[in-house]
């Protein structure tokens, strides 16, 4: 049998992971360097590398020394936890990957937390030794530290520390000594991680992940629990509430090096993906025919935010996107059902409009820009917390908030999460930074994000994480200022802006086409305002000094997608095309509007 390691990389966001999983590819002579274009080969998506991170797992094998090692990418964003936990269970070990300067952070400990309730056993990587101001001893005793408070094992505590800087492609036992190449880093994962245990039996394997090819539908992707599954078996699918469906394997694959290998048959402990098995879920299992003992499904954490999604019906609707009815939309979020497992979809009965249930604004942002850039049309409404009632008392979810800032900066930041109902629970110094926890309701950090970043010009390092739920903290103050309002449709003129700039700040250009009711700024003070920014210069052939002054205008303020989401107030919608993004009000009509409120 081959010998097999399966190992699961866990790092916080930018600490440099999907690096060192592209330089052990490198280093398994899968692609020789002169082919490598300098792109990420893991993070293959266009999102993923815009955004420089991981939000979907992937697996990747490279042999050395005779050894196959199947290494699986995790993302490292906790709003992606649904993908961490289902990735974990085809581990056998974990790579905890930490940046020499900032040491362990809050995200790495939420899917740390989940590999060592596991039982994996943990090699620790200190990556970027080669940083001015790094401090790789101080990080290996604050990652001690970190799995001591997260109740790890004696075993798991007595675990090797690798140093190195996967840019530069070298990895040592001491960060002092540097070596050639990153061989030390795989010669320690064949010496400390287990191989998996031979389970004699009938063949038990967990779906874990799935992949999609439009020449053969859904393949299942897992690690063989037990036993061997075989090309042409019969197999029976158990349903998470115990239902069993006959099925056949039509298909064996394995992974080898980036892709997939066909073959005969799989032993258990590697991973492999199965052809041919119809109507399977994340979380079912594939069992014997005759006597199915089918395992545990995974447990997943509930989403903890709502938007609602609902067709586009602006008057620029259909202009822009190839994907614009009710029927589209609806067959597009039950698609990603499939594969997304933190989501959940509600169809309202009344209304062409769903309510899509997520960990989290980026969780649902990522979903957005996707769509978006496969041809769809939609509007999305403000992202609102769910509630649960524990014991007869209304609870919130709160999130542990961390902000690592400049010292200057750091009061600033203590007042801005006050006023969100934040907690201040620990401060402490870390180089010439201040490293500060929060307890905060997620719908203080709504549009936080933004604020915080302006208040510290743009030097604030912010993260946050689910923490529990807790009883409801009250009101929050939101946006204060009111909305700018387009009067009627038309090209928006220089002209017209430059006249109305002292009454707040604009998210158009001039020459842009705009529509009655769409957002287009920024009020100076609280309440609404409808300004006509159509309006044209009347030529006459009079002139006069005064009134051939150039228009000035200042630069309009654009949005990201996640800003503009957390930006618009309760009675808005964000406007989503392919090529374009407007805020608007959810009434369009101003006599509407007016009517509506005096009710």
């Amino acid at each position: 049998m081959q010998k097999i390691r399966n190992i699961a990389i866990i790092a916080h966001v930018d600490h440099g992971k999907t690096t060192l999983v592209d330089k052990m590819i490198l280093a398994g002579k899968l692609i020789r360097e002169n082919e490598n274009s300098g792109d990420l080969i893991m993070d293959n998506n266009d999102l993923e590398r815009e955004r420089g991170i991981t939000i979907l797992s992937k697996n990747v094998s490279i042999n050395y020394k005779d050894v196959k090692i199947n290494i699986i990418d995790t993302p490292g964003h906790a709003d992606f936890g649904g993908e961490v936990e289902r990735v974990l269970n085809m581990a056998d070990g974990v790579l905890l990957l930490v940046d020499a300067f900032e040491g362990p952070m809050p995200q790495t400990r939420f899917v740390l937390q989940k590999a060592i309730q596991l039982g994996l056993k943990p090699i620790v990587v200190i990556n970027k030794v080669d940083k001015p101001n790094c401090r790789p001893d101080i990080v290996q005793e604050e990652v001690f530290d970190l799995m001591f408070n997260l109740d790890a094992t004696e075993e798991q505590l007595d675990f090797p520390t690798i140093y190195g800087s996967a840019k530069q492609n070298w990895m040592s036992d001491d960060w002092k000594k540097q070596t050639d190449s990153i061989t030390p880093l795989l010669d320690a994962i064949i010496k400390y991680i287990p191989e998996p245990q031979i389970l004699e039996g009938t063949p038990q394997m967990l779906i874990t992940s799935l992949d999609y090819s439009s020449y053969v539908g859904r393949i299942a992707i897992g690690r063989v629990h037990r036993g061997e599954l075989k090309e042409g078996q019969d197999v029976a699918l158990v349903k998470r509430d115990g239902k069993i469906i006959k099925s056949k394997i039509r298909e064996l694959h394995t992974f080898e090096g980036l892709g997939r290998r066909k073959t005969s048959s799989v032993q258990c402990g590697d991973i492999c993906a199965l052809i041919g098995i119809e109507g399977f879920e994340i979380g079912d299992s594939i069992c014997d025919i005759v006597n199915p003992e089918p395992l545990p499904p995974i447990a997943i954490d509930e989403p903890t935010m709502s938007m609602v999604f609902a067709i586009n019906d602006s008057p620029f609707f259909g202009k822009d996107g190839k994907f614009v009815t009710s029927r589209h939309i609806h067959e597009r979020l039950i698609k990603e059902l499939d594969k997304n497992l933190a989501l959940r979809v509600e169809k309202d009965p009344t209304a062409d409009r769903w309510n899509v249930f997520g960990r989290g604004v980026l969780h649902l942002s990522v979903l957005i820009e996707t769509m978006r850039r496969e041809g769809y049309e939609l509007q999305v409404g403000q992202p609102q917390v769910i509630f649960k009632e524990i014991d007869g008392e209304k609870c919130e979810p709160i999130e542990q908030l961390t902000i690592n800032v400049p010292e200057e900066f750091s009061g600033k930041m203590i007042e801005l999460v006050s006023t969100r109902k934040g907690d201040l629970k620990t401060m402490e110094r870390k180089g010439d930074r201040i490293h500060l926890e929060f307890e905060i309701p997620s719908r203080g950090i709504i549009g936080l994000r933004t604020n915080l970043l302006t208040a510290s010009t743009g030097e604030a390092v912010i993260a946050h994480r689910f923490l529990e739920y807790q009883p409801y903290k009250g009101d929050i103050e939101n946006r204060k200022n009111g909305s700018i309002i387009a009067m009627e449709g038309g090209t928006a003129f220089a002209y017209a802006l430059d006249k109305l700039q002292d009454r707040g700040r604009f998210f158009i250009f001039p020459q842009e086409e705009v529509y009655a009711g769409q957002v287009v700024g920024e009020h100076t003070k609280e309440g609404d305002l409808v300004v006509n920014v159509t309006k044209s210069k009347k030529l006459t052939n009079m002139r006069s000094k005064s009134s051939d002054d150039k228009a000035v205008l200042t630069p309009p303020v654009v949005f990201s997608l996640e800003e503009a989401l957390e930006y618009i107030k309760e009675d808005e919608y964000v406007e989503i095309t392919p090529h374009a993004m407007r805020m608007r009000k959810i009434i369009l009509d101003e006599l509407e509007r007016k009517r509506l409120k005096k009710d």
